[in-house]
């Protein structure tokens, strides 16, 4: 099982992030990507982690 968290303080708004996510987790909101699916969903494939140009994301496994 893995968890995604985002660091909203260092995201600028790419939103690079949001349509690659397999089990569409992230949304833009206010123009700053947003964790908007349950956390706990992420399947630890990390691709928020490796297309964020901001190291925004950090994926756990628990």
């Amino acid at each position: 099982m893995y968890m995604v968290s985002l660091d909203s303080s260092k995201c600028e708004g790419c939103g690079e992030c949001v349509a690659p996510c397999p089990v569409s987790l992230m949304e833009m909101v206010d123009g700053k990507a947003e964790v908007t699916g349950d956390p706990a969903e992420c399947m630890g494939c990390e691709t928020c982690v490796e297309i964020c140009p901001n190291d925004c994301f950090t994926v756990q496994e628990l």
